[in-house]
């Protein structure tokens, strides 16, 4: 310790301040007390000559997605390359680059609506990384209650123990809301998922969705968009749990004592099922359907290195397949359009999205640690100009006179503790 700073920690020690208070003024000397320069290492050379700091990293490229906002389609289509499609007939739908989060088009992106077992994309996102794949788990009465009527199920029964796996494969295959109960339960419960789904969604920015059941069953007040179900898509896929599950076309599920029993992708552009020409690369992501919602989709496929991902919410045309042909449409023009078509919007979330469960308090010492790291490149901007000299007896000013005042103040704490006892 430097002799300065021993005179001061003993003054400290001498007027009786507790050793915490002794503690806290060696360290704020410390931090005022120029740094003794390091030795010169043999393998490299101090800069003498350099007066400012690095200049800072470049900030990410930012693309302004409030065009999203607006009604109606929204696209940039290159010069010589073809406008999106015009026979889509859902409510709200998005197409973007996966990889880089680009919107390359969207049609009322932000329109709230039912997500039916889209909505299972981000349960997946909030509780998968809680949930280690390889642990099991014996399913009760409990855990199977409240499941709703004519939920999808997967076959999931009382008494049996399923790894955490099969479950998954359950939700993403069979779309079954019986393995979402069982792994909410196991993830908390069901009131503590759809607390944790709610905060996950505004985390990554996604700001019309509104979480009621963990499955994604019709309830009052429960919607999303088109664009939030990309982002939970999007985010996903970049989990290579998820995206295995998602990407899965067939399995075998446990059954009773021992068997197990084929399940099949609900997803029509994976399985090719019900007469649906498979697509080229597919990759997921989720399908749903409810008679409030109709029909939803993510779907995402791959393409050499680029991955285009489309949303779809409610089609009405009609037609029996109409939510996978569209899907089909809107696939090919993004792997068409992408490189080509100028960004209408970006998944990723704006910069002036905070993560969920900051407060001012945060906020405040956020700011606090800025001030602090301002005043250390202040500092260290004088040193490095040579400056060190003249700077020295300011500092000890300085020094002297905050912890004369801690001292001041530190003996009144002190009295003032003890007359309060």
């Amino acid at each position: 310790m430097p002799p300065a700073l021993a005179a001061w920690a003993a003054a400290a020690a001498g007027v009786g301040l507790p050793g915490t208070w002794t503690a806290a003024l060696a360290t704020g000397l410390l931090v005022l007390l120029p740094a003794t320069p390091a030795a010169a290492r043999p393998d490299s050379a101090p800069n003498l000559h350099r007066t400012e700091p690095l200049p800072p990293a470049p900030a990410p490229a930012y693309v302004d997605s409030s065009r999203l906002y607006d009604s109606g389609t929204q696209a940039k289509p290159a010069p010589g390359t073809p406008a999106p499609p015009d026979d889509i007939s859902s409510l709200s739908w998005l197409v973007a680059d996966a990889d880089s989060g680009d919107v390359l088009a969207a049609h009322d992106a932000h329109r709230k609506l039912p997500p039916a077992s889209t909505l299972k994309t981000l349960f997946a996102v909030t509780a998968m990384p809680h949930l280690p794949e390889r642990s099991r788990h014996t399913v009760t009465q409990a855990d199977l209650s409240g499941i709703g009527e004519g939920s999808s199920l997967v076959g999931v029964e009382e008494g049996q123990a399923y790894r955490v796996s099969d479950l998954w494969r359950g939700v993403f295959l069979s779309s079954g809301n019986d393995a979402v109960h069982v792994l909410a339960a196991m993830n908390g419960g069901w009131d503590s998922t759809v607390a944790q789904m709610q905060r996950r969604a505004r985390q990554l920015g996604a700001r019309d969705t509104h979480v009621v059941s963990c499955d994604g069953y019709d309830m009052p007040g429960q919607v999303s968009s088109a664009f939030d179900l990309a982002v939970f898509g999007r985010t996903g896929l970049q989990n290579p749990q998820f995206a295995s599950y998602a990407s899965t076309s067939d399995a075998q599920f446990p059954g009773e004592k021992g068997a197990t029993f084929g399940i099949q992708n609900t997803n029509r552009l994976l399985s090719g099922a019900h007469g649906v020409q498979t697509y080229p690369g597919m990759i997921g992501v989720k399908n749903g359907y409810t008679t409030k919602a109709g029909n939803t989709l993510v779907a995402a496929a791959r393409h050499g290195n680029r991955t285009i991902l489309a949303t779809l919410m409610n089609p009405q045309s009609g037609e029996p397949q109409a939510v996978y042909e569209e899907a089909r449409r809107l696939l090919d023009w993004g792997f068409t359009a992408d490189g080509h078509a100028t960004p209408v919007g970006s998944l990723a979330p704006a910069p002036q999205v905070q993560a969920a469960g900051s407060d001012s308090g945060s906020s405040g010492r956020a700011e606090a640690a800025g001030a602090a790291k301002t005043a250390h490149h202040a500092v260290a901007k004088a040193s490095n100009a040579g400056s060190t000299g003249a700077l020295f007896p300011v500092i000890l000013l300085g020094a002297g006179a905050l912890t004369g005042a801690a001292l001041f103040f530190g003996l009144r704490a002190v009295r003032r503790r003890g007359s309060s006892d």
